[in-house]
């Protein structure tokens, strides 16, 4: 019986791959590469000292993707899959609506056909849109401000909706916060394809001299120092965070929803003096204009997750800021390098 990873190739998926491969599950992973590499998996499996099954598919094609229901009996899936950037989904938002919702409602499709009725999947704190107050419990009014919001919002509703037909489905939509860091080897990392949506990246592309300097959105919200505050929390403790849904969904029935997150904020500008502070030296930036819907401030009320789940963020800021800095550090240009290396020793 095995886990099936959307999305597994992502910078969140690879991750979550470790920690499922290290805790003893079987895994089989689908990835179309549009936003991701091959290269992340390979180092999963160097890391894990594992092998599983990769299918470089795109999930809105349902002839192809109805293979690895066919090949694998899949005991329960998590779903990363989808574009996830807020900026191109403002200027795009037909692509995402028809990426990443079709895809969804695909996968429901077949998981349907194929009695597979667990499910974990990849929400995000844009869900809660213009939030009035902070911390941000689940419960707190939704309403997303964006196009890649309201794609993750519909399916939530999606999500509620199916096993409003058939109680047997078990799904736990997982809010997340700001993922950022690596894992501790340096072996795996965010490498964003372009110039980077998200701030660490975005940081550590500056420091190893890939940018000239940051952009920081806007330096008028409301907070100590004008610049957006968020929760930012490890990527490992987000990948870890998916094992401990695994063991609720597959224990219960139901729908419920967690957020992912530290419960404390953090301002770009904290962020990079935080960093500088990693790495001994400063980080040029400069202040630009707002991103359109981007909100000012947005932090996490985690407690649910620790209450329900038994999962809580363990890892602080300087070591988010070390594991990313020693990922980027080593892999300065990401993974393009391996990429570049593996196809030139094919070709010879």
């Amino acid at each position: 019986m095995a886990i099936l990873v959307t999305g597994g190739a992502g910078y969140i998926g690879s991750h979550t791959c470790v920690e499922l491969l290290n805790a003893g599950y079987e895994v089989v992973v689908v990835d179309n590469l549009c936003n991701s590499s091959s290269e992340s998996l390979r180092r999963v499996k160097e890391i894990t000292g594992k092998d599983f099954k990769f299918y470089q598919i795109d999930l809105l094609s349902r002839k192809d993707f109805e293979v690895v229901f066919k090949q694998n009996k899949i005991e329960a899936v998590i779903h990363f899959a989808g574009l996830k950037a807020v900026g191109e989904s403002v200027r795009l938002p037909l692509r995402y609506y028809h990426n990443n919702i079709t895809g969804t409602l695909v996968l429901c499709d077949l998981m349907q056909e194929y009695a597979v009725e667990r499910m974990i999947f990849s929400s995000s704190a844009t869900v809660y849109g213009m939030s009035e107050s902070v911390p941000i419990a689940e419960d707190a009014p939704l309403g997303a401000t964006n196009a890649y919001g309201r794609t993750k919002l519909m399916i939530e509703e999606i999500m509620k909706d199916m096993h409003v037909s058939d109680p047997k489905w078990s799904i736990a939509i997982l809010r997340y916060f700001n993922p950022i860091g690596a894992h501790s080897s340096g072996r795996l990392g965010e490498d964003p394809n372009g110039i980077p949506n998200n701030l660490m990246p975005f940081i550590t592309q500056v420091a190893v001299g890939g940018l000239k300097e940051l952009q920081i959105y806007g330096n008028d919200y409301p907070t100590l120092d004008g610049t957006g505050v968020r929760d930012y929390i490890h990527v490992v403790d987000l990948a870890r965070g998916h094992l401990k849904a695994l063991e609720k969904v597959m224990a219960n029935t139901g729908v419920e929803a967690y957020n992912l997150g530290t419960g404390r904020g953090y301002s770009v500008v904290e962020m990079v003096s935080a960093f500088e502070k990693v790495i001994g030296r400063r980080i040029p930036y400069r202040i630009t204009d707002r991103r359109p819907g981007d909100i000012g401030i947005c932090y996490s009320d985690p407690t649910k997750a620790e209450r329900e789940l038994g999962w809580i963020a363990e890892k602080g800021i300087d070591e988010m800021c070390l594991d990313a800095w020693r990922w980027q550090s080593n892999n300065p240009c990401g993974y393009v390098e391996e990429d570049t290396i593996l196809v030139e020793s094919i070709i010879s």
